[in-house]
């Protein structure tokens, strides 16, 4: 018609259903080997192509499918190893909600896809426009399974993925939520210039090809060195597992044993994973006079870590245990491990599974104090365990002017599997973004010293009993990715919300 510019017409799905659902599972399936313990980084991006290319198109109830087979199948695959001892069912339970929330929140992708293209439907707005909304809704689906419910589980961040490759790098000027973005939005840029049909045109391969290029070369953030400290970090190898078999004291023997070898050198920081005390020192006086004693003979601080009860509430606790015997500096998890350390909704759950919900009879308090202890002047960044994975506990401690990172953590109860080296990358990716050397130190391994560019300084291996003593860099300076990492997450995730609504409005205008 006169003076009206035509208007494409709903996209049709670029799958048949069957087609994309088998795409769904064969995404799951190569993403999941994109993390470790086969690590094959490059697998994330055909992995995101292929979850792309099965969303393109569809409607409400079909995307919902499509995620579905993708979200159960990834999560099934990724966190097998919750079924190590407890079985089954608190496997498949953890897998089917993370795959449920995260077929919901892919299904804003599915609508940008049928939106936009009406909405905006010239090149630019193919090229640059749609993919940009589509990698910030990738991120807000991120953020959405990372928080949410009982704090979320933000384990399998397509960023995380990256911890052996070139492209860590960029977690340092934007966080792992911008690597995510820019590593999603440069495969949707490429989709876009083969469903368009453009590579012909050199100018439209200009805008993927830079991305390429930031991802593959951008450096380090600089950080600023600030000295050094000397610190020691045992692992036991203890009878830490919740189900392991063990006699009175024997795990802080087992930490007692290990450290022996370490009395007579110079050490600044002695460092005890979690779970490497048998109760709690401030309640039983003979852990108190063990861990005096072998602080006095290492003649540094204990930095360790115990289930310890303040005001009928129990806290997962890490103390900085002096050699007087008094401990001050304490840091509680800000993240208790729902259905692990504590059960939501107890009441419900029991009527559901009352032999499981049974088992934990605790029920630990998120923790409030700073992620931080100081020795001698050094401040020090904590993570217990899974904290390590939530972004509010590592910036808070960059924030409070740690210099160097320690995570105690205890892998007891998942021996033989990839939770370990999973959360070992993790440890590395968060070296990288801080700009700040970790010492991740576990009861029964891998624990490791890792350098502020990720490269490891040394490691002791699963399953066996030692301890490692190195010159830890200290820097200061907080990186781009710290400061600029919840503005970049606030305005993908409110971005991408709000670019899809306009797109919502001017395609049913149009």
């Amino acid at each position: 018609m006169d003076g009206m510019t035509a208007t494409p017409a709903p996209p049709r799905a670029l799958l048949p259903l069957w087609a994309a659902l088998l795409a769904a599972g064969l995404a799951a399936l190569v993403m999941d080997l994109a993390y470790p313990e086969t690590a094959i980084w490059l697998l994330a991006f055909p992995a995101t192509a292929l979850l792309l290319l099965a969303l393109i198109g569809r409607r409400f109830g079909g995307a919902l499918l499509v995620g579905l087979v993708y979200g159960i199948l990834f999560f099934g695959l990724l966190v097998s190893w919750t079924s190590r001892y407890l079985g089954p069912v608190p496997w498949a339970a953890l897998s089917v909600v993370e795959g449920v929330l995260t077929a919901f929140a892919l299904v804003p992708i599915a609508l940008a896809y049928r939106w936009l293209p009406r909405a905006f439907p010239g090149t630019a707005g193919r090229l640059l426009g749609l993919p940009t909304v589509v990698a910030a809704l990738w991120v807000g689906r991120e953020l959405f399974v990372g928080s949410w419910p009982y704090g979320g589980f933000p384990w399998a961040r397509l960023g995380m993925s990256q911890a052996e490759s070139p492209l860590a790098a960029v977690s340092s000027w934007i966080g792992v939520s911008g690597l995510s973005f820019l590593m999603v939005l440069v495969v949707a840029m490429l989709i876009e210039v083969v469903r368009l049909r453009t590579w012909r045109r050199p100018l439209h391969l200009i805008a993927p090809a830079a991305l390429v290029v930031v991802l593959l070369f951008t450096p380090l953030f600089p950080t600023s060195s600030s000295g050094s400290m000397r610190i020691a970090a045992v692992q036991g190898n203890g009878p830490t597992g919740y189900f392991d078999d063990r006699e009175p004291f024997a795990v802080i023997q087992a930490q007692t044993e290990a450290t022996a070898p370490l009395y007579g050198e110079d050490v600044d920081l002695l460092v005890w994973p979690e779970g490497a005390l048998d109760g709690d020192p401030f309640q039983i006086d003979a852990l108190a006079r063990r861990m005096t004693l072998i602080a006095n003979r290492i003649d540094a601080p204990l930095l360790a870590n115990a289930a310890t009860g303040r005001d009928d509430r129990y806290f997962n606790t890490s103390m900085l245990w002096e050699s007087d015997g008094t401990a001050t500096q304490l840091h509680d998890k800000r993240h208790p491990v729902p259905f692990g350390e504590y059960v939501p909704d107890r009441a419900f759950f029991n009527a559901l599974a009352p032999d499981l919900i049974g088992l934990i009879q605790r029920e630990y308090t998120p923790g409030s104090n700073p992620p931080v202890v100081d020795v001698d002047g050094v401040r020090v960044g904590l993570a217990i365990c899974f904290d390590v994975i939530y972004d509010d506990v590592i910036w808070q401690g960059l924030n409070s002017g740690a210099e160097v990172l320690v995570f105690q953590t205890n892998n007891a109860d998942f021996r033989g599997t990839d939770e370990n080296l999973q959360q070992l990358a993790f440890a590395r990716m968060r070296a990288i973004e801080t700009g700040r050397s970790v010492v991740n130190v576990s009861t029964v391994g891998t624990s490791q010293v890792i350098r502020s560019d990720g490269s490891t300084v040394t490691s002791l291996n699963a399953d066996e009993a030692g301890a490692m003593l190195e010159d830890v860099e200290l820097r200061s300076g907080l990186t781009a990715g710290v400061v600029l990492g919840p503005w970049v997450q606030a305005i993908l995730l409110w971005g991408g919300l709000g670019a899809l609504l306009v797109g919502w409005w001017r395609a049913r205008r149009r």
